[in-house]
């Protein structure tokens, strides 16, 4: 079983930057590859990005592309999306999840098995 907590969320500035982090517990992080997921007030959740297991591959999702890099840090167990350029249609609830690194399927929120609390990213224009 593999826990997850997301930190480093907050208020940001449009145009600000933040670095989220998603610490693993509880299993081998190298086994999963690690995938983040938004769900703003009122909206459906959806894909922002993700990372395999060995850190070589990385999608995003188009709203985010050139703005968001995600990363991991496997001796370390976490996982990093570093949030650039940000806009005012970003704000939500920002969620950590992984999934096993067999996974084919990346930017659907059922390939993850387990999932963190999530952390509130607010952007003041």
């Amino acid at each position: 079983q593999v826990q997850l907590v997301e930190s480093g969320g907050g208020l940001v500035q449009a145009g600000g930057s933040l670095r989220l982090s998603c610490a693993a517990s509880g299993g081998t992080f190298s086994s999963y590859s690690m995938g983040w997921f938004r769900q703003a007030s009122g909206k459906e959740r959806e894909f922002v990005a993700t990372i395999n297991w060995s850190g070589d591959s990385t999608d995003y999702a188009d709203s985010v592309k050139g703005r968001f890099t995600i990363s991991r840090d496997n001796a370390k167990n976490t996982v990093y999306p570093q949030m650039n350029s940000l806009k005012p249609e970003d704000p939500a609830v920002y969620y950590c999840a992984a999934r096993s690194r067999f996974t084919v399927v990346t930017i659907v929120g059922a390939a993850y098995a387990y999932w963190g609390q999530g952390t509130q990213v607010t952007v003041s224009s």
